[in-house]
């Protein structure tokens, strides 16, 4: 037994940290001690338990109808507020926009209105359920939606409107109150996406409202394995009454066996994630969670000026939450190479390419245990800058780019998708990526949206082989 722990160990040591505020993305950390521990036991009580039946299980539909209450009570949700625990935030957003295209049998090719800036998980649930998406510009300069352009975008075929707070990518909250309202007229669902926004936006001071207390929201998604600082595999969904959420379940007596009835997409799923952040929220309490979110707003506030104080840095858009999005703001470097000169450093920020008017960028989760560290992380930042200056931007020859540029993957055969990715320095085999990424990311940066997407659908095959 104990040479398997000390294998997994092992395994382990090559990861990413997931405690001390290094990795900044993927990962929430309070730095609160012993929490840990706390899930870990309360996760080991329940993990052979299953959530298919919670009348064979009644403890977990106590610790369910717990973690939803406290949901709701914190996003302004009344008596007849209703939610689902599920596995994260892409499946709270799958299964909202599942509802809200059942809960409209009427509409043969049905529609949802996303601002641009929208989390992807609405474009996979739109490849999932057959819903067609109105993506809207934003604005190009604060990136928040566009109220009027996203009504003007409802039709008869809208199913969904969704709102983000804050988006992902620049951590701007949308102007939620305009655009329920807009849907409330047309008498059309109203989602906001608040995965990663939920459980902090209630504790900021200047924030306008964006939850159940806006007309019009009928559902709102947050995680709790973000800034409720759970393990991972928990968010909620929540729907304004039981009318509502109706549609997202799932009853099937087509079969000899037992009637299949599910609240998610998942129909057995262990009991130990739910059990683990029931124990965490219990713990940590309203108040520990407004001093959580104090100290990560502050320490992204410190953070912020910080940046924008180092000569070649700027932060995109006016975020008002705990994430940052950091550009160039000179063209003699490559934030890509600040990225590599950053995990040098070891440091994790996460590169996000070019979309539209928002320039390639990286991207900065802060948490609670970032509070205090800001001086240490903007030092290497800054060295990292004048070393990427000194590199001088990532050089990949003309005509390279141009190829890569011109490609179209529908045409290409996976023997000449092996090619490139090998050509990229993502081709080894063995899944094992370059120690420096600026120029991958560069070629990757080259390619059309469609061919990048079909470069890592390659390249995870390959890991996963």
């Amino acid at each position: 037994m104990n040479d398997v722990l000390a294998e997994l160990r092992a395994l382990r040591a090559g990861d990413l940290p997931t405690h001390g505020g290094r990795t900044l993305a993927y990962v929430y950390d309070s730095a609160l001690p012993g929490l840990d521990e706390l899930a870990a036991s309360a996760h080991a009580l329940a993990s052979s338990v299953n959530g298919l039946d919670p009348t064979a299980f009644p403890s977990l539909l106590t610790l369910e109808n717990d973690v939803v209450r406290t949901a709701a009570r914190l996003l302004g949700g009344g008596a007849g507020t209703v939610g689902t625990v599920t596995s994260g935030g892409t499946e709270s957003c799958l299964l909202a926009v599942v509802a809200a295209r059942d809960s409209r049998p009427d509409v043969a090719r049905p529609s949802m209105v996303l601002p641009e800036t929208a989390h992807a998980a609405f474009h996979k649930a739109a490849h999932y359920f057959g819903v067609r998406v109105v993506a809207v510009p934003v604005d190009p300069v604060t990136f928040r939606a566009d109220a009027a352009a996203m009504a003007a975008a409802i039709d008869p075929s809208t199913v969904l409107v969704v709102a983000s707070a804050p988006s992902y990518a620049h951590g701007v909250v949308d102007p939620v109150a305009e655009i329920a309202a807009a849907a409330l007229d047309r008498g059309v669902r109203c989602h906001v996406d608040a995965c990663i926004g939920g459980w902090v936006l209630p504790h900021a001071s200047d924030v306008p409202p964006f939850d159940f207390s806006v007309p019009g929201v009928t559902s709102i998604s947050v995680d709790l394995h973000k800034y409720a600082y759970c393990p991972k595999g928990t968010s909620v969904l929540l729907h304004a009454s039981a009318d509502l959420r109706r549609p997202q379940f799932f009853a099937s007596a087509a079969w000899p066996g037992y009637t299949m009835l599910n609240s998610t997409t998942q129909s057995t799923r262990s009991g130990g994630p739910l059990a683990a952040a029931w124990a965490v929220l219990r713990h940590i309490g309203d108040d520990g969670y407004r001093s959580l979110a104090h100290r990560a707003l502050e320490s992204t506030r410190v953070l912020r000026e910080g940046i924008d104080a180092i000569d070649g840095l700027r932060v995109l858009g006016s975020p008002s939450a705990t994430l940052l999005a950091v550009a160039a703001a000179r063209d003699d470097f490559d934030v890509f190479t600040v990225a590599d000169e950053m995990k040098a450093r070891d440091w994790y920020v996460q590169p996000q390419f070019a979309h539209r008017s928002s320039p390639a960028n990286l991207h900065l989760t802060v948490t609670a245990a970032n509070a205090g560290h800001e001086a240490g992380l903007l030092a290497d930042l800054r060295a990292s800058v004048e070393a990427a200056v000194a590199a001088g931007p990532v050089r990949v020859a003309p005509e390279v780019l141009e190829f890569v540029g011109g490609l179209e993957p529908d045409s290409l055969t996976p023997e000449e998708f092996a090619g490139l990715l090998a050509a990229a320095g993502m081709g080894g085999g063995d899944g094992v990526l370059p120690e420096r990424m600026a120029t991958v990311n560069t070629l990757l940066a080259a390619a059309s949206p469609a061919l990048r997407e079909r470069l890592l659908v390659e390249f995870l095959g390959a890991l996963y082989s």
